[in-house]
């Protein structure tokens, strides 16, 4: 999951009224951190893998390479790192990853905690890892293991929450909302609280990967999306954190992301939509300088909601989605209640499903 930054609220008005009207776009040199998907293999199926584990041929970066980026990574200046997959702890090397991360980087990383042992747990915390971001799907056992497709997986994923929190590691409880946990929204948020979790993520379903081929049987309306997240009754000493407007704007002026064949393409959830080139062949900041890579962190939109602008400072919402609808990486996001003007998102356009297939 990529953590927005968010900027400064504008300054009042002379007479102290607040300000209103949209934000400049910021401007960066560097992102402000990097996601590295360091594999594409996982020991589960999940319906909703946006990696589509174990689809693709290309060999992924050595341990060598990676260490070699991250090198490269801290030679640059940069201090924040997010591992995601597939599921990192898939890797046999990935320990070896991180403490090669050790008192060099902040670390946060992003599993199904089902490889989270008590001695793993410990290790983790020793190596300093700020912040696991843990993917469960449903806060019902028997949904759960639908989604995954691997009995005993919510048992296995609750199992490591609790050795990681024992070890005093912070967790975020990240789920993805579909048409199957929906209906049991508020027990997922109030499992957080019992977990020890100060915080919880709802995000949003991408057309990608598995994912895509599933949409039918997962995605749901807007309204319906709503109706979950506006129902919702959070818990003291738990943040939520969700992906629809105004709470999420443009990211991409902020990020980067490496796929695991080395592939630059800004944010994970554009993996399948473009490519700034290769980290084993140019550095990562030469990528950062593809044309299309700085007219998506330009916020060159064709309208902008007027609520993300003013609460964001960036325009138009997630690229990924309005590029996924539209085929255009300037339309609107159809996920803004602003923007979706009747979209049904139950329904992918026939040139995505003929990708996906």
């Amino acid at each position: 999951m990529n953590e927005i930054v968010r900027l400064p609220l504008p300054m009042p008005g002379p007479d102290g009224s607040p300000a209103h009207g949209p934000r400049p776009a910021p401007k960066l040199e560097k992102p402000f951190k990097v996601t590295i998907c360091v594999n594409q293999t996982c020991s589960m199926d999940c319906k909703l893998c946006y990696a589509d584990c174990g689809a693709s041929k290309r060999p992924e970066l050595t341990t060598a390479q990676w260490k070699t980026f991250i090198d490269e990574l801290i030679a640059e200046g940069f201090l924040h790192v997010f591992f995601e997959g597939g599921e990192p702890f898939h890797r046999p090397d990935f320990e070896e990853l991180l403490a090669y991360c050790y008192r060099k980087l902040f670390v946060a990383v992003r599993t199904h905690a089902t490889l989270i042992d008590e001695s793993r747990a410990k290790r983790l915390k020793a190596l300093g890892i700020g912040r696991l971001y843990v993917d469960l799907f449903a806060a019902i056992p028997e949904i759960q293991d639908e989604l995954t497709c691997q009995p005993g997986s919510y048992d296995a994923v609750v199992a490591g929450i609790r050795h990681a929190r024992a070890a005093g590691i912070k967790v975020t409880i990240l789920g993805i909302l579909s048409a199957k946990n929906a209906p049991h929204l508020q027990h997922y948020v109030d499992l957080a609280k019992e977990l020890d979790c100060d915080q919880v993520g709802v995000l949003r379903l991408y057309p990608l990967g598995r994912a895509r081929k599933n949409w039918a049987e997962l995605s749901l309306t807007l309204p319906e999306m709503m109706a979950a997240l506006n129902g919702l009754k959070v818990p003291p000493g738990v943040q939520l954190m969700q992906s629809w407007h105004p709470k999420d704007g443009n990211c991409c002026w902020q990020t980067a992301a490496v796929t695991p064949q080395g592939d630059s393409v800004g944010c994970p959830y554009m993996r399948e939509y473009v490519n700034y080139g290769n980290v084993t062949e140019r550095s990562l900041l030469e990528t950062w300088d593809h044309p299309l890579y700085r007219q998506l962190r330009a916020n060159d939109v064709e309208d902008s909601c007027p609520d993300c602008s003013t609460t964001q400072g960036t325009h138009g919402g997630c690229r990924s989605t309005a590029y996924a609808f539209t085929g255009r990486f300037t339309a609107p996001d159809p996920y803004c209640t602003h923007h979706n003007n009747g979209e049904d998102l139950r329904v992918l356009p026939e040139w995505l499903l003929r990708e996906g297939t």
